[in-house]
């Protein structure tokens, strides 16, 4: 870990950084510059809240709120009010991370927090109104600086509703959807880069993708109306982004190894069962926030077993 003035440089995160640089890069292809005005935006928002109470705490401010920043940001739907997004990241930081302490102290991801509190309270931008395809060419949105075609719904929706969507396009992220979360393809290497590096730690991604292709499938082959093949639902929509960038964070996930594979295991449970029996068609961000809720008590419940044990 390295000082620099007033920002504690931290090398996980800028690691976990260098891995957001090819999907940042992709939500400008496929959505314009949009996406990286809204990048700046939300990172200068969130390091002025922390900023704030870090003066407060007498502490530094941290990398990881560039992490939080360009995470929350990559989360949102390319026509999004730049205003909305303000109050999302502001939310976030200040209620999912400040107000406990700030870095290492929080029990949510601050990002999925921000996130969050739009969704519901914003829900016809956030949820459904209007989606827009993603550009193309060799250039794609980097003419541009937003997105010009409409469509009525992302990739997830329409698979539930029976419509056929490429899987090559979902793989690549020629979809419509969020900023950062459409090219499955990127997303993988992100995930491998981390694993890697050793920043992610191996036990919650294997537990959360073993959990959700079990649930997908079961469901999936046993016929229950609305699911969709576990192929779609992995490729499609936000598991890949929040499963290798949010999921794998340590801060706010079990500090157990019992305890990784049981937290992973819930989100990528719950990520199903809320798609299929919800009214949101997109799980991930709810199955992430319960799960933060629950690590302190699965780490609490596994010590307490092992020091039966002994």
């Amino acid at each position: 870990m390295s000082q620099l003035g007033i920002i504690k440089w931290q090398k996980p995160m800028t690691k976990v950084l260098y891995a957001l640089v090819p999907v940042v890069l992709a939500s400008i292809y496929f959505f314009g510059w949009r996406s990286l005005i809204m990048i700046i935006i939300s990172n200068a928002v969130a390091f002025l809240c922390e900023y704030a109470f870090a003066k407060y705490y007498k502490n530094q401010v941290t990398s990881a709120i560039f992490v939080t920043g360009t995470l929350f940001a990559l989360t949102l739907p390319p026509e999004l009010p730049y205003w909305m997004g303000v109050i999302g990241i502001a939310f976030g930081v200040v209620f999912g991370k400040m107000v406990f302490g700030g870095f290492g102290k929080n029990i949510f991801n601050p990002a999925i927090v921000g996130r969050a509190f739009i969704y519901v309270n914003f829900s016809t931008y956030m949820n459904g109104a209007v989606w827009y395809n993603s550009a193309s060419g060799i250039l794609g949105g980097f003419t541009k600086y937003g997105v010009d075609a409409i469509t009525s719904a992302t990739p997830l929706p329409l698979m539930k509703a029976g419509t056929s969507v490429p899987l090559l396009d979902l793989f690549l992220g020629n979809t419509s959807g969020s900023f950062g979360e459409t090219s499955a393809i990127l997303i993988i290497l992100a995930g491998i880069y981390l694993l890697w590096k050793k920043i992610a730690n191996y036990r919650l991604i294997a537990g959360c993708l073993v959990a959700f292709f079990v649930v997908q499938a079961a469901l999936f082959y046993s016929g229950v109306s609305g699911t969709i093949s576990p192929l779609q639902g992995f490729l499609g929509g936000g598991f890949l982004f929040g499963l290798v960038y949010m999921v794998t964070e340590p801060v706010s996930s079990a500090k157990t190894n019992i305890g990784r594979w049981i937290y992973s295991g819930l989100i990528g449970a719950l990520t199903v069962i809320i798609r299929t029996f919800s009214y949101w068609p997109e799980g991930m961000m709810f199955a992430i926030l319960i799960g933060n809720m629950f690590a302190p008590l699965i780490d609490h419940f596994v010590q307490e077993i092992k020091g039966r044990k002994k």
